[in-house]
């Protein structure tokens, strides 16, 4: 769910018009009562093009204002999200929320998405109201597991399965998915799967269990690892997991894509350790910028050390505004050693966002600054997935 966008030119409507004047009046203001003159006005017309299902408006007033001093592009960006993912309906007498469960996870097999039975969504429902959710809330959920490629694609058809799942919240049931509508998911190592659903509760109510008097967010984090997991583990058969904090959904969304990088890697280092019987000291990371027009995100090869043949590959993309500017590279140095592998080597200088032409995998520096292909021993690479996500 990441944020970056490269400005585009487009026509400007009288609806692109407007959401730019209001969305530059809200990035200006300085007070509360200034902000709900604006986002009264915003979120009305923001409602009627998700209606209409005008992507093409919000999508170009989010492009104009993009780079912009002033917190317009983001107080748009948030308002949209808001209005796609929230709802008060009965007269203003119930919220409503559509949620994402995120669950990392990796295996040296196909990491499974797809249809959730009855009782696994039975049994999650429970936990879920146990230790995330508030005492009265209800919920709805999909009978679903997405992959990141089975998402919702846009504002609308997000703002469409919050509508869907909120009939299904109000009467605490559940909704069927059809996977024929949906495209197939990518076999990667290491990717992220999510349960979506809606929770419902009176107007000014608690949503989660942490907003009440008693709540804590970590330790409900804790609570759903613990008893969510095992609701959760007969879906990923074959696979390490790890279970993130369900919130609202596009903030979900975007820790999701934020943690799923550091756990690539250590999945990298365990995968790796486990296929070659190496320790990760053992192991040699190279680690490199790859740019098209700009910097797009970093490749990691992997190798054992004393060896120059590239075994594995990771890609750490850029994230929420990251560029040349940030840090990426030092962190990813970070993770690598307090992993435990035993070499890390950054390189400064760019390289072309290159890949194969065969297999379309991604190419991945090796220690002289070349871009290969990472190839697993013949021995070892029969079952796994050929890169990293």
């Amino acid at each position: 769910m990441k944020r970056i966008r490269p400005p585009r030119r487009a026509k400007l409507t009288p609806d692109i018009e407007q959401l730019i004047r209001l969305a530059s009046g809200l990035g200006l203001s300085n007070s509360r009562i200034e902000d709900a003159f604006w986002e009264t006005r915003l979120s009305a017309l923001v409602d009627r093009l998700l209606k209409d299902n005008d992507e093409a408006a919000l999508t170009a007033a989010l492009d104009q204002l993009y780079g912009k001093q002033d917190r317009a592009y983001d107080a748009l960006a948030d308002l949209i999200e808001d209005r796609s993912e929230s709802r008060q309906i009965k007269g203003g007498e119930v919220d409503l929320l559509l949620f994402a469960a995120p669950l990392l996870a990796w295996s040296r097999f196909s990491i499974p998405s797809g249809a959730v039975n009855a009782e696994v969504l039975s049994n999650a429902r429970v936990q879920l109201q146990a230790h995330v959710f508030a005492q009265d809330a209800r919920l709805g959920l999909a009978d679903f597991l997405y992959s990141p490629d089975q998402l919702p694609q846009s504002y609308f058809d997000t703002s469409a399965l919050t509508d869907k799942l909120a009939r299904a919240a109000m009467h605490s049931r559940n909704l069927h998915i059809d996977p024929l509508v949906l495209p197939e998911t990518t076999n990667f190592l290491s990717d992220t799967r999510y349960l979506i659903g809606v929770v419902c509760v009176a107007s000014g109510s608690a949503l989660f269990r942490w907003q009440e008097e008693d709540g804590d967010r970590a330790e409900a984090l804790k609570a759903w690892r613990a008893q969510g997991g095992e609701a959760l583990r007969p879906l990923l058969p074959g696979c390490a997991s790890e279970l993130l904090l369900p919130q609202s959904y596009h903030a979900a969304a975007r820790e999701a894509d934020h943690l799923s990088r550091p756990y690539s890697l250590r999945a990298s280092v365990a995968f790796l350790s486990t296929s070659l019987n190496i320790a990760p000291a053992e192991l040699r990371c190279v680690v490199a910028p790859y740019h098209d027009l700009r910097l797009e995100e970093f490749r990691i090869g992997f190798m054992a050390k004393g060896s120059g043949e590239l075994v594995h590959g990771a890609v750490w993309p850029l994230l929420d505004g990251e560029d040349e500017g940030s840090e990426s590279g030092t962190v990813i140095e970070t993770v690598l050693r307090e992993i435990g592998v035993g070499e890390v080597i950054v390189l400064d200088h760019r390289l072309p966002l290159e890949y194969c032409d065969d297999c379309g995998a991604p190419l991945y520096p090796n220690p002289e600054g070349e871009s290969v292909h990472a190839e697993m021993p013949e021995e070892q690479a029969t079952a796994a997935p050929r890169h990293l996500h």
